[in-house]
């Protein structure tokens, strides 16, 4: 519980202020925070991306690929993940394919980058 971006004021700092990458089926935002602060991942799958049951499957697959991504960077970052339509008729391979280059492209963005400042606060 921890790892999850929960308010609307976080998922806004997180798109508003760090780096952005898009790819066919996801469009990655990510901000850094405070170097002691556990990295986090918010998830934004809209109606748009399907019914009910395709929509939770695709949100499924998204945080178990977000799940080994903060194992590997587990305190600095806030990312927010968009499902686009597209990722309700992609394959597993290609979902992954897809995550793994926005966050890469985001981490090299933010690599250096000062944190965006403080949960809760102005940034």
């Amino acid at each position: 519980m921890i790892h999850r971006v929960r308010t609307a004021a976080d998922f806004a700092r997180t798109v508003r202020s760090g780096a952005r990458s898009g790819r066919r089926n996801v469009v990655l935002y990510g901000a850094r925070t405070v170097d002691s602060a556990p990295s986090r991942v918010g998830f934004i799958v809209g109606k748009n991306v399907g019914n009910a049951v395709t929509r939770n499957l695709v949100k499924r697959r998204l945080r178990h690929m977000s799940a080994e991504w903060v194992v590997a960077n587990p305190r600095g970052y806030d990312v927010v993940v968009r499902a686009l339509p597209p990722a309700a008729d992609s394959d597993w391979p290609a979902l992954t394919r897809d995550f793994e280059n926005c966050v890469s492209t985001v981490a090299r963005k933010l690599k250096g980058s000062e944190p965006a400042g403080r949960r809760g606060g102005v940034s």
